[in-house]
């Protein structure tokens, strides 16, 4: 079956299914409406801590919250047909999952469009978002409330600052830099200048010992956790990918609450992403502290001349062949 007119296929049924969820739910109305959540992280993630601590208290008085975790419930990736087809309330999802149904979403996968987590919310709530998340309502029935920030990825070497001082692109070339293996994943190592080699994640840190790399990239937490800074020398922070999740909700659950339980479940998402947030940046801080005491050096180079030649290099290439005209324009005008 040809993949346009399956995707046709599956949205049109979604929406049907969506309609008839939305009666289901006003049937109820004097019931606690049931939100339950499927997600593929740990009750450990910052993420389901924020949910868990933040929104589930929040709505507790009209809503039960039912979070389950590591996958439990639905399997990673699945969650968004869950939705459509009326079988889940709420999900964490990603704009690469969203990029499936919709491609324009690539956008929001792209290196550099994102600068940092406040750029993030100003880009989210901005009016260019709309045709978006209305796309994304309309023809799949999930209403995106609030974007979750993740952290930023940098660039790992193992030569040190006085061996190899990283301040451009062009200072990276000729890097062999450790990228996961997907062709867009791919590209992104060659637009920041560096020589792309796809290597599996277990097999990283023994690359690096033995200099079959000359570095990874990875946000801070990862090369903490994953003691990549036994085996190297260096951090830029090139924050060439400020990731992000959305929580997402059944556009049908939220059609069948009230205008009071709709603002309390918005209020409720923006303040769990909010919290979500600020313990993340803390966290990115404390470990730039931490891989210092390492006796790594960690310092910022030209963002700017990153992010210029990042983003030339996309709207070369056919990954920007689907993002709305003058959309990624109106993204760096959020900026700083």
């Amino acid at each position: 079956m040809p993949k346009n007119f399956a995707r046709r296929t599956f949205l049109a049924t979604a929406a049907a299914a969506a309609v008839t969820a939305s009666f289901g739910t006003a049937s109820i109305a004097q019931d606690k409406i049931q939100l339950r959540l499927s997600a593929p992280s740990s009750e450990t993630d910052q993420r389901a801590v924020a949910l868990i601590e933040k929104f589930g208290p929040a709505v507790s008085e009209f809503a039960n919250f039912e979070p389950h975790w590591n996958a439990t419930l639905f399997a990673q990736g699945t969650e968004l047909e869950a939705i459509a087809r009326g079988n889940l309330e709420m999900s964490i999802t990603s704009a690469q999952e969203l990029a499936v149904f919709f491609p324009e979403f690539s956008i929001f996968t792209a290196g550099y469009v994102h600068q940092d987590a406040a750029h993030q919310v100003a880009v989210f709530n901005d009016p260019l978002m709309d045709p978006f998340k209305k796309k994304a309502e309309d023809e799949l029935g999930v209403k995106l409330l609030s974007v979750m920030y993740l952290g930023r990825r940098q660039v790992n070497l193992r030569q040190s600052k006085e061996e190899l001082t990283v301040m451009t692109p062009a200072d990276l070339a000729g890097v062999n830099l450790r990228m996961p293996g997907t062709d867009a994943w791919q590209f992104l190592g060659k637009a920041l200048g560096a020589s792309p080699t796809p290597m599996a994640f277990t097999e990283v840190y023994t690359a690096l010992q033995s200099g079959a790399v000359d570095g990874q990239d990875n946000p801070l937490p990862t090369v903490v956790d994953a003691k990549f800074y036994e085996v190297t020398k260096q951090i830029v922070l090139t924050s060439h990918l400020v990731d992000l999740n959305y929580l997402a909700i059944s556009k049908a659950t939220w059609d069948g609450m009230t205008a009071e339980q709709q603002a309390a479940v918005q209020a409720a998402a923006d303040d769990a992403s909010e919290f979500g947030r600020q313990n993340q940046l803390q966290k990115e801080a404390d470990l730039v502290s931490f891989l210092e005491a390492q006796g790594m050096d960690v310092y910022e180079p030209d963002v700017a001349a990153f992010r210029n030649h990042v983003q030339q290099m996309y709207l070369e290439s056919e990954y920007a062949a689907s993002w709305p005209e003058g959309a990624l324009e109106k993204i760096n005008a959020l900026g700083n």
